[in-house]
C-alpha cells in the first residue's frame, strides 16, 4: 500500500472515530437507580437496548438495593428509580420526593435453604411459620442487612412472626446484593429470603447447594415499581426523557418483553403488570 493510500485511510479513520464519538457524546441518556435484582436477572440487559432502540435514549443503571436506590433518587443524582418497596415508594411519593409511580412487574419471593433443611420448614404453607421453625431450631440464616426490599420484606416477615432474630449467634447480616447473598447462604447452609428472579439467573450459571423450600404465601408477593424524580425539588433532572422511560415501560410493547424474558433453562423470571399472577392464586395488581 502506497504512502498516499495509507494516509487517506488514516484520514478516514480519524473522520469515523470523530463522527461516532461526537454522536455517542451528543446522545440522549438519563441515569437510573434500581435493584441487584433487576441487574442480576439481566433482565435490564435485555429491555434497555429495547428502549434505546425505539427512542435514541441511553439508560445508564446504578444497581444497588432499593433503600440505597431511593435514597440516591431522593437527593437528585439520578433522573428515575425502579425499586420494589412499595409502602417506602408511596411514602416518598406523598413527602414529594418523585412523581408519576407506575407498577411495572412483580415476581415472588422464595424461602431457599440447605436441601437437607434443618429446620423442617420444606412444604409449610406459611413462611411467618417458616421463620418461627428456624427461630425455634436456631438455623443458620443470612440477612441481606442492607436496607433493600428484600431485606425490609425479611424484617417485616419477622415481625409478624413476633419475633426478632438479631444478636442470635445464628442470624447473620452479611450487608451484600442478592447474589452474593445467595453465596454465602449456599457456602454456610443457611437459609435466606431472595426474590425467584436473582435465584434462578445464579442457579443458571451457578452450582449452588440451596433449594426454594417455600413459594406461593401472598406475603411473598413481590411488586416493582418506576418513579421519576420529581422536578420541582432538583430541576436539573431530565424529565422529559425519564417519562418517556416509564410511560415505555408501562406499554404493551415492553410489558410484552417482560413477560417474554426468560433464562436459558425457559423459566419467567418476571411478570409483567398488566397480567394476573397464576401462583398461589394472588390477585391482579393494580397501580
Amino acid at each position: 500500500m502506497g504512502i498516499r493510500r495509507r494516509l487517506a485511510v488514516l484520514l478516514l479513520s480519524l473522520v469515523l472515530i470523530s463522527v461516532f464519538h461526537g454522536a455517542s457524546m451528543g446522545a440522549e441518556r438519563i441515569r437510573c437507580a434500581s435493584t441487584t435484582s433487576t441487574q442480576n436477572s439481566g433482565l435490564f440487559d435485555y429491555l434497555l437496548p429495547l428502549f434505546q432502540k425505539k427512542t435514541g435514549i441511553r439508560v445508564d443503571v446504578i444497581a444497588v438495593g432499593t433503600g440505597a436506590a431511593l435514597q440516591i433518587g431522593k437527593r437528585g443524582d439520578v433522573d428515575v428509580v425502579l425499586v420494589h418497596s412499595k409502602e417506602d415508594e408511596l411514602r416518598m411519593l406523598r413527602e414529594g420526593w418523585f412523581v408519576n409511580r407506575q407498577t411495572v412487574m412483580y415476581n415472588w419471593f422464595v424461602l431457599v435453604g440447605p436441601p437437607e433443611d434443618p429446620a423442617g420448614v420444606r412444604g409449610v404453607a406459611s413462611v411467618v411459620e417458616a421463620f418461627r421453625r428456624i427461630f425455634e431450631k436456631g438455623a443458620r440464616f443470612i440477612s441481606r442487612g442492607d436496607n433493600s426490599g428484600t431485606h425490609k420484606r425479611e424484617l417485616k416477615i419477622w415481625q409478624m412472626a413476633g419475633l426478632s432474630p438479631k444478636g442470635h449467634k445464628w442470624y447473620m447480616e452479611v450487608g451484600q446484593g442478592m447474589a452474593k447473598t445467595l453465596r454465602i447462604a449456599s457456602q454456610l447452609g443457611g437459609y435466606t429470603l431472595t426474590d425467584k428472579g436473582t435465584y434462578l439467573a445464579l442457579m443458571d450459571h451457578e452450582d449452588l447447594n440451596l433449594s426454594v423450600l417455600l413459594e406461593g404465601d401472598r406475603v411473598l408477593l413481590n411488586e416493582y415499581g418506576v418513579m421519576a424524580v420529581n422536578p420541582d425539588r432538583h430541576p436539573h433532572v431530565r424529565y422529559r426523557e425519564a417519562m418517556r422511560f416509564i410511560e415505555w415501560l408501562v406499554s404493551e410493547e415492553a410489558q410484552k418483553a417482560i413477560g417474554s424474558y426468560r433464562d436459558s433453562k425457559g423459566n419467567q423470571l418476571f411478570f409483567p403488570a398488566n397480567t394476573e399472577p397464576t401462583q398461589g392464586g394472588m390477585p391482579q395488581i393494580k397501580n
